[in-house]
């Protein structure tokens, strides 16, 4: 994983906030959160990195980087 650097990974704008991408280990601007939230496989990606965190895998890529 890159370190933040004020360049969102994903849409590569700058911001001065980010968090880490539900769906993969890209850190993301919050816009491109709020994107995330919207999507109807959101719930989905949510679930699966709460389930790899309570199995010990503090480590989970994610679900893969959504398409479209």
């Amino acid at each position: 994983m890159r370190d933040w650097d004020g360049s969102c990974q994903r849409c590569y704008k700058e911001a001065s906030a980010h968090t880490m991408s539900m769906y993969s280990t890209r850190l993301i601007c919050l816009d491109c959160e709020a994107d995330e939230r919207k999507r109807d496989d959101y719930a989905a990606a949510r679930a699966a990195d709460v389930a790899a965190i309570k199995s010990g895998n503090y480590n989970f890529n994610g679900v893969g980087e959504p398409k479209g």
